[in-house]
């Protein structure tokens, strides 16, 4: 039965929304709605005009036989700011301060919309790049990983500090922690990367920059390649950081028992 194009629409849109980077052959929808290639290119027409105009993202049209539409997303730079200027309002409390100079930020990596709005921007940087994979290490980088990776629809893969017996064989790497001179180790199965794989990797919060660097030091492991660094927060700690290309969101002074935030560096590396 023939579809509606308002009902067209709305379908179109869940669908392309669900699989951002993902190349549609304009005869799937064809098929799908009973509908001229032709009503459907006017449809697509539409739904970029509409994306472009609310900052929600690119629709790309590839001619061709073996062409199609594909959805990127992104945010635009108003938005990003609203974003970590309601994330920097949010840490700005000395009930965030633990000992050591870390920063409780659970609350804010808990919540969907904020993990949503945190991968956009960082999907963003990399629109029109080739990630395979994005990495990050356990606990606390595993929510922004996801969003991340759900954003760019690719797979996101955890380094872990313990092997794990479900994880099979492992490829183990060892590090200088950024917060003592300990040497730790973290591990990462086999089976989770390809050689030559573009490999994205995001944290939730980086001081000395030892544990990025680490799994930097695990993406040489596999002869992988290294795309790029995210974090949401980072440390303004004085001292030598293992990390010198990166992008953040917010820098945080958490010293004598009180949080100061402000905006990381993430306008310079995304929006210029």
């Amino acid at each position: 039965m023939k579809v509606r194009r308002s009902d067209r629409l709305i379908d179109m849109t869940r669908y392309l929304l669900e699989r951002p980077h993902t190349l549609v052959p304009l005869t799937f929808f064809a098929e799908r709605y009973d509908s001229a290639k032709s009503s459907i290119s006017e449809d697509l027409t539409i739904l970029k005009r509409t994306f472009q105009a609310r900052g929600t993202g690119l629709l790309e049209t590839i001619p061709g036989a073996a062409g199609g539409t594909r959805f990127l997303p992104y945010i635009l730079k108003e938005e990003a700011n609203q974003v970590v200027e309601t994330l920097i309002n949010q840490m700005s409390s000395n009930t965030r301060y633990l000992p050591g100079g870390y920063v409780y930020m659970s609350d804010l990596l808990g919540n969907p919309a904020t993990l949503r709005q945190i991968g956009r921007i960082f999907a963003t940087q990399y629109l029109n790049q080739d990630v395979d994979a994005v990495m990050t290490i356990a606990t606390k980088g595993v929510p922004i990983a996801q969003s991340v990776a759900d954003f760019l629809n690719v797979p996101f893969v955890i380094v872990r500090h313990d092997t794990e017996i479900t994880e099979g064989s492992t490829v183990n790497v060892n590090y200088v922690s950024g917060s003592s001179t300990r040497i730790e180790k973290m591990s990462l199965s086999k089976r989770s990367l390809k050689p030559d794989s573009n490999v994205l990797i995001v944290d939730d919060y980086m001081r000395g920059g030892g544990t990025i660097g680490g799994m930097m030091s695990m993406v040489d492991e596999f002869d992988a390649n290294l795309i790029g660094v995210g974090v949401v927060a980072e440390s303004t700690a004085p001292g030598g950081r293992a990390v010198k290309d990166y992008t953040s969101l917010m820098r945080v002074d958490a010293e004598n028992d009180t949080v100061i935030s402000k905006p990381g560096n993430y306008l310079e590396k995304i929006f210029n």
